[in-house]
């Protein structure tokens, strides 16, 4: 038998047995329950912009190791794949190349599906879809057709972000330090009519059902979610206006400083100061809002940023004094939060304070705090007002309350929740992308496309894919655009914008169980059986942007009876990012690394471990500290150990030591994989290759208990190096897949020793205790206690700056929090 381990001559042999054998299909994938506990493992679907890279290599070897080990657990497993195929990149790509963008995305498809399956993932392949194939999209049409007689999808004209390079709106999410995420172009703003999902409807719901999430998803997931719809609690209240028949009503979450506010500021791109604006007033204004319109909302609201404005030459009265203070226009205001302005308070709210200091406006102090605060620094707590007539020496937070009850007693005003979530901006101004399926009659209106007509297609011909200053390019397919009204028969023309893709990925683990049903967006029995998801794995990158829109189209799907479920991911499992010598990895600081060249130079089962070895799942990793030989070295030592034993050992097991220590280290190695630690769990099968390793070359290759290690590592193997563990299995002399004998079960009575209770603390307070060796090492007893599923939920995103360990008795995990 040859004894030099080659990770490539493998690759072809086992894919072949697992194709043959359909290892990895879920044994009932439309909805047929076979008793067994079902368990649906979903990595956020690729995009196929070129071949894999080490992001894709990460997040599923992730995956895979643990679809794979829940599988050999016993469980009936989905582990699904798909394709996230609409979308600029490709379309762009396909303009610099003369394509057309389906040509060059399914090329690209192809190039990945061969390399998902190189690198061994174990996909049940009759999940897979495309969201670009109009078998998909049909379903997004059919959805956003059934949201909008809901009252959830609707179109209107808004100030929008803008990407000059790339030709289309963004939504807030998809704007990054105040430019496009795609192209890195400074985003401007726009007036442009565009179709949005109502999200704003379900933001309370968003929040109130993160009681599900907790301990399940990270808690800085949440957190981020919970600030992106930053619910605010406060009061509404109207400001007469003089001249203006209607009032103005503003949003505060402070009433107890209404006797403080000196002036009012309108979002200079609101409807609202456009309508205040007096005549004298309007030249300075448009001036000013010219000047201002490339600014994103993150850069209004930078706190750094320099206040600026012009007067509106109008005046409101303050509903409390009944004082007359003027409405200015500045871009510190936000046209779609609250109600587009605000009154300003200037020695209580910073950005106030810095506009007023800019245009010379008064400051007045109605709130003292209990302790002199910070000399030169504003309060904004609460306190005991001054200045405020009747409430002169009550409490802020006391008289705030009476303030609003005396406004709703007078019709001024009334208590309300505000939130910072904006409705979801589904509109594209580009080609390769679901096309909004909407007609517009000259006679009728917005008229939807019947449900029979579904798909609308995308044309093949006829129009010109460049597009022009907003102008999408379906536009140009004048052929395709002109239809008869499904109403009234006249002639009327399509919508020509399509649908942002976060439409296609917000639903389509919903379609996963059974890709080719025809009756709707997604089989019900399929649903019934795999959903929502047990683990899904993906960046944190997308906490407010696709696990938000995920959560939204579930709820709707659910208010409208289709689904049975609030949630879609039970779990979330986030992975770092792959990155060199600390930086990004990118073309133009020459630090890109090549996947395939990876996988070239030591195979894909040692690009695998490298991955899964060097942290945990949520830290990044740096490819220059890995090291991708060390993984070939071992895996290859586990190689020849299964060559080195003889095909079959005499004798009987019994409770050896070395027998003991094997059985130890499988128990710890499965109490790592329940709790996520792969990378502990990966470091526990190199302890039990030395083990073997050093009782073969010390003569005792033909212990019955040396080949039930063997075996045992070559089985827990299969998670991380799919391939070298099928090599060494047949090596073994075992004619089934490994996969078939699923997970070694620890044999109690050879893992029981004396124990010890373990107090884990973090920062010195309690959060578990673990029963533990009395003998345990101390970096044993760590691993553990990182890896409890308490100190983990604890821990969340904060850094271990320190780990104290007193084995057996006591672990202090000292971090820092942001």
């Amino acid at each position: 038998m040859d004894d030099a381990y080659n990770p490539h001559i493998i690759l072809d042999k086992w894919m072949k047995v697992w194709d043959l054998r359909g290892s990895f299909e879920a044994s009932s994938l439309t909805g047929t329950d076979d008793g067994r506990d079902r368990s649906y493992v979903v990595s956020m679907l690729p995009y196929p912009s070129g071949d894999l890279h080490m992001g894709h290599a990460e997040v599923y070897s992730i995956s895979d190791a643990m679809a794979r080990y829940l599988r050999l657990r016993g469980a009936d497993v989905l582990n699904a794949i798909g394709w996230d195929s609409f979308g600029l990149p490709a379309e762009n790509a396909a303009l610099k190349r003369g394509l057309h963008p389906r040509t060059w995305t399914y090329e690209n498809i192809e190039v990945q599906a061969e390399s998902f399956r190189r690198m061994g993932i174990s996909f049940d392949w009759r999940t897979r879809l495309h969201t670009s194939d109009p078998e998909y999209y049909r379903w997004n049409q059919w959805l956003f057709l059934r949201l909008r007689e809901h009252g959830l999808a609707y179109r209107k004209e808004a100030a929008v972000n803008w990407c000059s390079t790339d030709q289309t709106v963004l939504a807030n999410e998809q704007v990054v330090d105040g430019k496009c995420e795609r192209c890195g172009t400074v985003v401007i703003q726009r007036a442009l009519t565009q179709w949005f999902f109502k999200t704003t409807a379900y933001a309370q719901r968003l929040l109130d059902d993160m009681a599900e999430l907790e301990g399940k998803w990270p808690d800085d997931i949440l957190a981020m979610q919970r600030n992106w719809i930053g619910r605010s609690e406060g009061a509404h209240v109207d400001f007469a206006v003089e001249g203006r028949a209607e009032p103005l009503r503003v949003f505060t979450t402070r009433p107890d400083t209404l006797f403080g506010a000196t002036f009012m500021v309108a979002a200079v791109d609101s409807a609202i100061a456009e309508d205040l604006c007096a005549p004298e007033n309007r030249e300075s204004f448009e001036a000013y809002k010219t000047s201002v319109a490339s600014a994103t909302d993150i850069d209004r609201l930078a706190t750094n940023r320099p206040k600026t404005g012009v007067p509106l030459g109008r005046y409101a009265i303050n509903p409390v004094n009944g004082e007359r203070i003027p409405i200015y226009a500045s871009d510190y205001v936000l046209a779609d939060y609250g109600t587009g302005v605000i009154m300003a308070v200037p020695a209580h709210d910073q950005r106030d304070a810095d506009f007023a200091v800019t245009l010379g406006l008064p400051v007045r102090e109605v709130i003292v705090p209990a302790e002199a605060g910070e000399p030169g620094v504003l309060w904004s707590g609460p306190g005991t007002l001054v200045s405020s007539g009747a409430y002169d020496g009550h409490d802020s937070v006391e008289a705030g309350t009476a303030i609003v009850a005396e406004l709703e007693a007078a019709g001024r005003g009334c208590a309300t929740v505000n939130y910072r979530l904006r409705d979801w901006l589904l509109s594209r101004q580009r080609f390769w992308g679901t096309p909004i399926p909407i007609v517009h009659c000259p006679a009728c209106g917005e008229v939807p496309v019947p449900d029979e007509q579904l798909p609308v297609v995308l044309p093949e011909d006829g129009y010109e894919l460049k597009p022009t200053d907003g102008r999408s390019p379906l536009a140009t397919a004048e052929a395709w655009v002109a239809v008869d009204c499904p109403a009234c028969g006249g002639p009327a023309s399509r919508d020509t914008d399509t649908m942002d893709t976060f439409v296609d990925s917000s639903w389509y683990f919903l379609r996963y169980p059974n890709p080719d049903y025809t009756d709707g967006p997604f089989d019900p029995a399929g649903i019934a059986r795999w959903l929502p998801i047990d683990e899904y794995i993906g960046g944190k990158e997308h906490a407010t942007g696709h696990l938000m829109y995920a959560r939204f189209m579930t709820k709707a799907l659910h208010d409208l009876g289709l689904l049975p479920f609030v949630e879609p991911f039970t779990r979330l499992t986030n992975q770092g990012q792959v990155v060199m010598d600390g930086k990004a990895m990118s073309k133009s600081l020459g630090n890109l690394v090549n996947l395939q060249e990876q996988i070239g130079l030591y195979g894909p089962d040692a690009v695998r471990v490298t991955m899964v070895f060097a942290g945990p799942p949520e830290d990044d990793i740096d490819w220059a500290d890995v090291s991708p030989a060390g993984a070939v070295k071992w895996l290859g030592r586990v190689w020849r150990l299964a060559g080195d034993l003889p095909p079959a050992a005499d004798g009987e097991l019994v409770a050896s030591e070395l027998r003991r220590e094997v059985h130890r280290l499988v128990a710890d190695t499965t109490t790592l994989m329940d709790a996520k630690r792969l990378n502990v769990a990966i470091a526990q099968l190199m302890k039990l290759t030395t083990v073997l390793r050093r009782a073969v070359d010390a003569g005792q290759a033909a212990d019955p208990g040396v080949r039930e290690g063997a075996q045992m590592l070559v089985r827990m193997l299969s998670c991380f190096a799919p391939f070298t563990a099928e090599e060494a299995w047949e090596r073994l002399g075992k004619e089934a897949s490994v996969i078939d004998h699923g997970w070694p079960d620890a044999d109690p009575e050879l893992v029981a020793r004396d124990t010890a209770v373990c107090v884990v603390q973090v920062n010195g307070k309690l959060r578990d205790r673990l029963d533990v060796p009395a003998d345990i090492t101390d970096a044993d007893l760590q691993a553990l206690a990182l890896g409890s599923e308490k100190v983990v939920q604890d821990v969340g995103d904060a850094t271990v700056t320190k780990v104290i360990v007193r084995a057996p008795k006591l672990v202090n995990i000292v971090v820092t929090r942001s």
